[in-house]
């Protein structure tokens, strides 16, 4: 079960209307309540193992854990997450080791990214760490020959928050793979924070705390 993401304190009032996020938009310690997107947004989540993106994903898209094939939620956005794809082997090879058929998840989590790329009618949501500049490349490719934009989103959360959710949740990733990711993450956030795209460049990048994803009441979709 995922943990409740913080509620800290924020020192601004909601913005009554929203945004329609441009370039790069530092929301850390402001909450917003709606982020708007195009109709065919590819809109990436990303965060370290624990910072609190499914939570979030669950509370403003209807995202289950538990499902088997990428899902659709009341806004007619069809989630992407690698949970999905690894509950879809599970029934098939859970009585091997994980490290093992761990390949084979990630190969159909992107291939799964791929095909609703193409086959979506409205816009998708991708579930990822974002510390792999490999995986910018191959969404962006393939957002771009679909005719998609793409944009991220960024959960800033302190690593001893992340590592707090990941018990919570029951899904701890090992000590160093851990530390790699926030020092890839720490890289990635400091480098956006002083105005430098991610590599291929989006149509924008939102930076969150923990706070101000609790403060977010939609993300919406519109032609």
């Amino acid at each position: 079960m995922n943990p409740p993401l913080d509620s800290g304190p924020l020192h601004l009032s909601p913005e009554p209307h929203g945004l329609t996020p441009r370039a790069v938009l530092d929301l850390r310690g402001r909450p917003i309540r709606e982020l708007r997107y195009p109709a065919t947004a590819a809109v990436i989540v990303t965060g370290v193992p624990g910072a609190g993106k499914s939570t979030a994903l669950r509370r403003l898209f209807g995202a289950t854990g538990d499902a088997l094939v990428p899902t659709a939620g009341p806004t007619g956005a069809v989630l992407l997450d690698s949970q999905h794809s690894r509950n879809w082997w599970q029934l098939r090879l859970g009585a091997i080791p994980y490290a093992f058929w761990l390949p084979i998840v990630h190969l159909t989590h992107y291939r799964r990214i791929r095909a609703q790329m193409y086959r979506a009618a409205g816009p998708v949501i991708i579930h990822d760490c974002g510390t792999r500049q490999w995986v910018r490349r191959l969404v962006a490719l393939w957002a771009r020959t679909a005719g998609r934009e793409v944009h991220i989103i960024m959960i800033d959360a302190p690593a001893e928050a992340a590592l707090a959710g990941q018990v919570s949740r029951g899904r701890e990733v090992s000590r160093l793979s851990f530390k790699v990711h926030c020092l890839k993450w720490r890289r990635l956030v400091d480098s956006v924070t002083a105005g430098t795209m991610p590599r291929p460049a989006p149509a924008s990048v939102v930076i969150l705390d923990r706070a101000a994803v609790t403060a977010l009441h939609e993300v919406s979709f519109a032609a």
